[in-house]
């Protein structure tokens, strides 16, 4: 079983009655897969690729967010490929983020400021150049209070990490009275 609940083929044992295929090795799982799994698979694949270099471009770029591209690419990873969804999350920088949101549904605080200043500031620049259009304006700021309301309400990671045991995030300090 993979993160997101997803396997990404069924076992043997998993399979309907009467399904003549032949039974799947772990070691040549390409050979296994019908027509029809390899495309789905080529088509989470290509998603995520296409994500992950939308999150790289984010970097540099203002108005495209890292955070929510790196984490569909992982979503992607899983459902398309073990071996770059593994990539993925060993990644020195992309990696820490993906296990986080894999494991505590969390982002960091400072990816959250982030992200939203970056999309107040470029859909409010957007929402003044189309001044002249207000339900346009007006639905891109709808938007934007959407999403912001969605990532506020998101668990924030907390400041130091995760512990390394259970998982849990760390308690603060008691004080003896």
């Amino acid at each position: 079983m993979v993160p997101f609940g997803l396997p990404l083929q069924p076992t043997d044992s998993e399979r309907p009655a009467g399904d003549t295929r032949r039974p799947r090795s772990p070691g040549n799982v390409s050979d296994a897969l019908t027509h029809r799994e390899r495309v789905i698979r080529a088509f989470w694949v290509t998603c995520g690729v296409v994500s992950l270099v939308l999150g790289f471009i984010g970097i540099f770029l203002p108005l495209l967010p890292t955070t929510p591209f790196v984490l569909l690419a992982a979503a992607c990873f899983a459902r398309g490929s073990e071996r770059f969804h593994d990539w993925l999350v060993s990644h020195p920088r992309f990696g820490p983020l993906v296990r986080d949101w894999q494991t505590h549904r969390s982002i960091p605080l400072r990816a959250k400021c982030l992200a939203l200043s970056m999309m107040w500031i470029s859909m409010g620049t957007t929402a003044w150049l189309l001044r002249g259009r207000p339900v346009s304006s007006l639905t891109l700021l709808a938007v934007g209070a959407a999403v912001t309301i969605w990532m506020v309400r998101l668990p924030t990671r907390p400041r130091g990490g995760y512990g390394e045991a259970g998982g849990e995030s760390p308690q603060p300090p008691r004080s003896s009275q």
